[in-house]
């Protein structure tokens, strides 16, 4: 049953997604706010799939708020990646440049507003990123981070990837730390099992604290439905 539920929603999903990117283009000469609506129907689009289709319950225990906030997000698949940007108000995404460059999809996330980082530029993407956000932050939008920099199995908990420390300094910004389980039924395969997955919006941590105090307190947080999770070596 998994396995039909998930071709069903492999079926609707990309279809729907070329639908929608092909509808940002549209809109786009006419501002960026048509362009968010369009992005987040398409979240909404993905989030009704999720639940619907592959028989996802999705738990939230507490709420991001609006506002200037450095979310961080616990990366485990594609679906918080993309459901995120229907309970967070118009975040901007910081994303790996592979995205960005992908025909039509790629345009659509820079016209969005994602920030695309090359995670082998080292200090050069790290200055590019910072700069972008810092823009992002100027029109009063959120920015979206997965501190860990890439997908990662159910019940591991690496350290965070140094350009999160970065960008937290550069920013100014407290800290929405987010965790959740969905790694334990979805995370880099085709079958995507049903069940029920947990949100958890931690504590706001505030901006200023050094480097190691903000790293321990953020990996913590964004683990804390990860069983075993282990403090960062």
């Amino acid at each position: 049953m998994d396995a039909l539920r998930s071709f069903l929603f492999a079926l609707l999903f990309y279809p729907g997604t070329l639908y929608y990117v092909l509808s940002v283009i549209i809109v786009a000469p006419f501002g960026s706010r048509p362009v968010q609506r369009q992005v987040h129907a398409w979240s909404a689009y993905h989030h009704w799939l999720v639940r619907n289709i592959l028989g996802i319950s999705i738990k939230w225990d507490g709420k991001i708020p609006d506002g200037a906030y450095l979310i961080a997000v616990k990366h485990s698949s594609m679906m918080e990646a993309v459901d995120t940007l229907h309970f967070a108000r118009a975040p901007v995404v910081v994303m790996k440049r592979e995205l960005t460059v992908i025909p039509l999809f790629g345009w659509v996330t820079l016209r969005y507003g994602a920030i695309g980082v090359d995670r082998d530029a080292g200090s050069a993407a790290l200055r590019v990123m910072m700069a972008e956000a810092k823009a992002a932050v100027a029109g009063g939008r959120p920015v979206l981070i997965f501190p860990e920099g890439t997908r990662v199995p159910f019940g591991e908990a690496p350290a965070l990837k140094p350009g999160f420390a970065g960008i937290y300094r550069a920013l100014g910004l407290p800290v929405v730390p987010v965790a959740h389980d969905v790694g334990k039924i979805w995370h880099k395969g085709f079958v995507k099992r049903s069940g029920v997955v947990r949100f958890k919006v931690g504590e706001i941590i505030p901006p200023g604290l050094k480097r190691a105090d903000i790293e321990t307190r953020v990996h913590a947080a964004i683990n804390a439905l990860t069983p075993e999770a282990s403090p960062p070596a």
